[in-house]
């Protein structure tokens, strides 16, 4: 077994504390390779962010658990090296099995999600208190994620047609019941690039996507019933325009594409929401960028070549975030 202090890590439990009585939220962005590592960590040390680093299964599947291990290791000397030691987080995100939560405990995560959202309030109880049981009793305490609602859209290997708000009235229960130490709930995001069809939005002037506002009402009711506790709002892409367009400029089709407003998020991140997770945005930004290399330079091979610019322009994504959005800028 491998401890998460061994590589340099840090779990969530005072970061949360921090970021609810701050008025801000961690920044949770899924990375599945190198270059979006180096984006996640020069816009963090630059900004005097925390970081949340978000591991998918399958993005644990494509990179390689061995690997991903040591990429946080180095990821905490990079970070030193840059000239900022800040708080880093690796965290398994939409865990589905008490196996997988385990074997990446085993392995150095310092935090770990249980997704039983699909499952019947009492399974899903079960299967949380039993990734509970287990994270917290190592001898370094490892954090876990419990989930409330289901929320819609694609995203890895996480897939709903319908979302279904958070329960407020089942929160009390699950948290007491489970030991959760945070917990996702559903207000109204979704993951993926299109988090609402066409026909639940209206289109401002420019014929753009205008979505329907988050269920503010929920997590004030979800607030009330769970004073002081961690809330986690998952699918929170903005999806920007500008991104969308210079893919569709340069051969993409990304039709219907629509995502939560900037200013919704930040609303969010002044309340108990204090972890919100981003990785369509960055992978927006990612495709924008190569795809205007190989358009304006048909002749390039050279890999450094379109994953440079990509990784630059996730760099600034990704500080303009946690200036402008997540408010978590000079909190680290």
């Amino acid at each position: 077994m491998t401890s998460y202090r061994e590589l340099g890590l840090v779990n969530t439990k005072e970061l949360f504390a921090k970021a609810i009585t701050g008025g801000f939220a961690i920044p949770a962005y899924n990375f599945n390779n190198m270059e979006q590592l180096q984006a996640i960590i020069q816009a963090c040390v630059e900004t005097k962010s925390p970081v949340i680093l978000q591991v998918s299964s399958g993005a644990r599947k494509y990179a390689n658990k061995n690997l991903l291990k040591n990429m946080a290791r180095g990821a905490v000397e990079y970070a030193e090296e840059l000239g900022y030691k800040i708080p880093i987080v690796l965290h398994l995100d939409h865990g589905d099995t008490y196996e997988l939560c385990a074997d990446c405990i085993e392995s150095g995560f310092s935090s770990v999600m249980i997704d039983g959202s699909h499952l019947p309030f009492a399974e899903n109880v079960a299967l949380t208190k039993k990734v509970c049981d287990y994270a917290h009793g190592k001898k370094d305490y490892v954090t876990v994620e419990g989930e409330l609602g289901v929320l819609a859209g694609v995203e890895d290997d996480v897939s709903a047609e319908e979302s279904h708000y958070t329960k407020p009235a089942e929160v009390q229960e699950f948290v007491s019941k489970t030991g959760a130490d945070s917990l996702a709930i559903s207000i109204g995001t979704s993951h993926g690039r299109q988090k609402f069809k066409p026909s639940q939005c209206t289109r401002n002037a420019d014929g753009v996507l205008i979505p329907p506002p988050l269920a503010f009402g929920v997590l004030a009711e979800i607030e009330r019933k769970l004073p002081g506790f961690p809330i986690v709002l998952h699918g929170s892409s903005s999806v920007p325009i500008e991104y969308v367009r210079q893919v569709e400029k340069f051969g993409g089709k990304l039709s219907d594409s629509v995502g939560i407003p900037e200013e919704q998020l930040r609303r969010a991140a002044k309340s108990a929401v204090c972890k919100i997770n981003i990785d369509s945005d960055g992978r927006l930004a990612m495709t924008a960028a190569i795809r205007k290399v190989f358009a304006e330079h048909p002749e390039e091979f050279d890999p450094r070549k379109y994953l440079g610019p990509a990784r630059d322009e996730l760099k600034k994504l990704y500080a303009h975030k946690n200036k402008e959005v997540l408010g978590s800028a000079e909190q680290a």
